[in-house]
């Protein structure tokens, strides 16, 4: 595809020859989009994830049930489609690529058709209501504008993006392990974040009270979880820890929190370097004659030791902390700050309620071009944001042909396969499986519970 091409839109052609390498231009536009949707963008893969197993013949298929899923497109020009539903996986990838939205959002199962919730409505029955959502979870690093200070706002860099990885570790471990949830999906935001979609049937079927409750078993910040934003930096401090530490929270402390502060944060952020740095750290330790001594230490001066001046400085507050009278009370504030620094920041409020819309996996984002793909909890310390691949990128890749070139699926010809792939054998197909295997039980109970009745 020449750049001629790409401007008018042309989605089946590619280029000849090694000296045309270069000819797709860095960026985002609609008729790069056209190419992307009509070649890679997996949406077989989608319509199965969102059917959890209703698309085949087993007579427990519910058939109306992804064509109650609400879909939401925002178009160029900030132009937003609410409540699109669709029948088959060929109508969606009809639209999708007639429309060529620049963002897709995936809400709620709903007891009826949203397309025609309208009709419902006259009808005087207040039928229309979400049924089933997954749980999700949106972790945005701007709420950690407060604690991070390489950069701010959207941008994000290698120095900072750890955090997303404590939170995916975090939330993970706790969602496995605490709750028993199996089918997890974690998806790179494609530009500042990251979300989390919980498939277990009965992680779909909570009701808005259940998903608050979950929300607030993960809940450490005092007032709204968003209080990090700017113009908050000042206030009191936002973690406060009462009593022994609950053992998900001793958990994540001992396994997560403290060895990326002391191993990783301290230094890379440079959070005692500075007199406005650490006096955000002291004035969060209760103790006045504490905070006065260290003041006194680190006053104008510079560490004579070989160390980091960050680690040296976090040794002293430790000791001095943890050695006086009240230990117990200096343990906490020690367990505080860190809390501060590095525990996940959920936005609540998305979690909490059904009816929240979420970015669909394999979107692009349209201010970096990035692909919104998957990651792997279990190597998410190696997830890089700056080597996502963009959309230009991949056009390129497909124009050169020099990945996979026998491959029989295009996306297998770019960098962007292994992501499907992943999406595919880690979660799509055991989550399928699981589906089937509880709508055969369901089935059969019902069918021996009808005996049972007939038989009486």
């Amino acid at each position: 595809m020449t750049i001629e091409e790409a401007e008018n839109g042309r989605d089946d052609m590619l280029i000849d020859g090694p000296d045309r390498v270069n000819s797709i231009p860095d960026g985002f536009n609609a008729n790069y989009l056209k190419v992307y949707y009509g070649r890679l963008f997996p949406h077989v893969d989608i319509f199965k994830w969102m059917c959890y197993g209703n698309d085949g013949k087993h007579p427990a298929c519910d058939k109306s049930y992804f064509g109650r899923r609400e879909f939401s497109f925002t178009l160029d020009n900030d132009i937003y489609l609410r409540f699109q539903s669709f029948n088959s996986a060929s109508e969606l990838e009809s639209s999708i690529r007639e429309k060529c939205p620049f963002k897709i959002d995936i809400g709620p199962v709903y007891s009826v058709d949203p397309a025609k919730r309208h009709a419902y409505a006259q009808g005087g029955d207040n039928v229309f209501a979400p049924v089933e959502r997954e749980l999700v979870f949106d972790i945005d690093i701007t709420d950690y504008d407060d604690v991070r200070y390489c950069c701010s706002g959207a941008d994000v860099c290698l120095e900072c993006w750890p955090l997303m990885t404590v939170a995916i570790k975090v939330i993970d471990t706790a969602l496995r392990d605490d709750f028993g949830f199996n089918h997890i999906l974690w998806v790179y935001s494609g530009r500042r974040g990251v979300h989390c979609w919980v498939c277990d049937g009965k992680a779909r079927r909570l009701t808005n009270e259940q998903r608050g409750a979950i929300a607030d078993y993960f809940r450490v910040y005092k007032g709204n979880e968003n209080s990090n934003k700017k113009g908050n930096e000042n206030s009191n401090k936002k973690v406060s820890l009462m009593g022994p530490l609950h053992p998900f929270l001793a958990r994540s402390y001992t396994e997560v929190l403290m060895p990326f502060f002391e191993g990783n944060l301290l230094s890379s952020q440079n959070i005692l370097s500075t007199e406005e740095r650490y006096e955000k750290i002291l004035s969060m330790i209760p103790d006045e004659s504490v905070t006065s001594e260290l003041r006194g230490k680190w006053q104008g001066r510079s560490s004579n030791s070989k160390e980091d001046i960050n680690v040296h400085r976090w040794g002293q507050l430790k000791h001095m902390l943890q050695s006086g009278k009240q230990k117990g009370q200096g343990l906490r504030c020690v367990h505080e700050i860190v809390f501060t620094y590095t525990y996940p920041r959920l936005d609540m409020e998305v979690s909490k309620h059904m009816n929240h819309l979420l970015k669909a996996p394999f979107c692009v984002h349209p201010k970096t071009g990035r692909v919104c793909i998957p990651i792997d909890p279990e190597n998410c310390e190696d997830f890089d944001p700056t080597a996502v691949p963009t959309l230009s990128e991949l056009l390129q890749e497909l124009n050169t042909g020099v990945i996979g070139a026998d491959v029989d699926d295009e996306w297998d010809k770019t960098s962007f396969g292994k992501s499907v792939r992943f999406f595919r054998s880690s979660f799509l197909q055991p989550l399928l499986k699981s589906c089937k295997e509880e709508m055969e039980t369901s089935y059969n109970a019902k069918l021996q519970q009808t005996k049972n009745n007939l038989s009486w």
